[in-house]
């Protein structure tokens, strides 16, 4: 683990350490947790810096561990906050935790059904805030914790100083509170000697070094990330003005890889080296591809597809990049993913749509006058012309036949079908 501050560093991660962290990595693995809001029920492209951040801690010989805060979410962290948080019912909280659980499972190794311990010391855990923190009692929480922290000392704390102004409730104001008998309970209970997170849990960890010294009289220890912006001064992990999710029901895989395809220039090595797990070398080299030939953006797409590859799995990154490919022009014939890279192409609302009646269509339709009807062909003319030439595709089959007609069997058992006209012309055509 003598390397892990130094990889930190050199891929960007690291913004503040405390004192004698790196001696101790010197000593052997360390054991750290990261804790993850479940407010919602996904995670998002925001969180998978302290998410990389463990990851690359378990590669060095460290122990993981992954804290679901079921049991802070009730009260709410007030960290880069303006408003209070509102308060969820425990069974959507519950809820939102089994859904990020899963999520993170992509991330780091967990023991598996078949999986000897014995191999691997350092599997990753799991644990969920809520089995320790619904159990303690008001009077034990004052007496254990409270009497450790004085007014002034929390008053200090970024997190409660930027909400003075607006106002901070009380349930609030003892979140780092919470927070830090997480940190004594882990200590105790797992060993845990290092808690790490985005830079705006400083005030939170190190409240949780406090009481470990203070209890225990042990040393441990904190590590923060920045929090990132990108280059253009804009808010990092949204798209449209949208939060970019982990979760495909929220941020299909498809508009996952164009958020990544759309990077700026200047934040894409920078994002290379916290998302991916690309050497130090491949992306120096891949920046140089970028530096020779820009406007194929080589950095760009291997940012996409290794970060989607990453969080949707080989497969669903493949259709992604196969459907992005066919729409930006970067392939000249037709997707060769089959049905499942149509579909993604299908749901990029940037298509057209053009709706046609059940009633009308029938059975079948001349295709030479449903290109026309779509704004794919300005005459029958043209239509024929564009289809002796080879260029019109149905579901990115090419058409050779101006007699072509299209029918119930072109649609698959869908109501939709892809008509194409060169190599990114799309138009999607609905039965209704």
């Amino acid at each position: 683990m003598p390397d892990l501050l130094q990889t930190y560093a050199d891929r960007g991660f690291l913004q503040d350490a405390t004192p004698g962290l790196a001696a101790r990595l010197q000593q052997g693995p360390v054991t750290a947790y990261v804790g993850f809001d479940p407010t919602t029920d996904s995670l998002h492209v925001g969180s998978l810096v302290p998410v990389m951040g463990l990851a690359w801690l378990q590669r060095a010989g460290g122990t993981p561990i992954v804290l679901v805060g079921a049991g802070t979410a009730m009260v709410g962290d007030p960290s880069g906050k303006r408003q209070e948080r509102p308060v969820l019912d425990l069974e959507q909280i519950d809820a939102n935790a089994a859904a990020i659980r899963s999520q993170l499972t992509r991330f780091l190794r967990f023991q598996g059904p078949g999986d000897d311990p014995k191999e691997a010391l350092n599997f990753a855990r799991m644990r969920n805030n809520a089995d320790w923190l619904r159990q303690v009692t008001l009077m034990e929480f004052l007496r254990d914790t409270g009497k450790h922290f004085t007014l002034s000392y929390m008053l200090q704390k970024e997190s409660v100083k930027s909400r003075m102004e607006t106002g901070i409730s009380y349930t609030e104001f003892s979140y780092m509170l919470v927070q830090a008998y997480d940190y004594w309970h882990l200590f105790q209970t797992e060993g845990c000697e290092l808690q790490i997170g985005g830079s705006d849990q400083w005030g939170n960890i190190t409240a949780g070094i406090e009481l470990v010294a203070r209890r225990e009289r042990r040393e441990v220890h904190g590590a923060v990330f920045p929090l990132i912006a990108t280059a253009s001064g804009t808010k990092f992990g949204k798209s449209e003005g949208e939060n970019v999710w982990l979760d495909p029901a929220r941020t299909s895989p498809y508009r996952f890889y164009q958020f990544w395809l759309n990077a700026d220039d200047r934040d894409v090595e920078r994002y290379l080296k916290l998302f991916t797990f690309l050497e130090l070398d491949a992306i120096e080299r891949i920046m140089g591809e970028q530096s020779s030939d820009p406007a194929r953006r080589p950095a760009q797409r291997a940012l996409a597809r290794e970060v989607t590859r990453l969080v949707h799995g080989e497969e669903e990154g493949e259709r992604a990049q196969a459907a992005s490919e066919a729409l930006f022009g970067r392939t000249a014939g037709p997707v060769d993913s089959g049905d499942a890279a149509l579909r993604v192409i299908a749901e990029n609302s940037d298509i057209p749509i053009h709706a046609i009646e059940q009633t009308e269509f029938g059975d079948r339709m001349p295709l030479v006058d449903l290109l026309i009807r779509c704004g794919l062909a300005s005459s029958k003319a043209d239509a024929r012309r564009g289809i002796q030439g080879r260029g019109f595709y149905i579901n990115d089959e090419q058409v050779n036949d101006v007699s072509r007609w299209l029918t119930s069997d072109d649609f698959g058992g869908r109501d939709w079908v892809l008509l194409r006209k060169g190599k990114k012309n799309y138009v999607k055509l609905v039965l209704r």
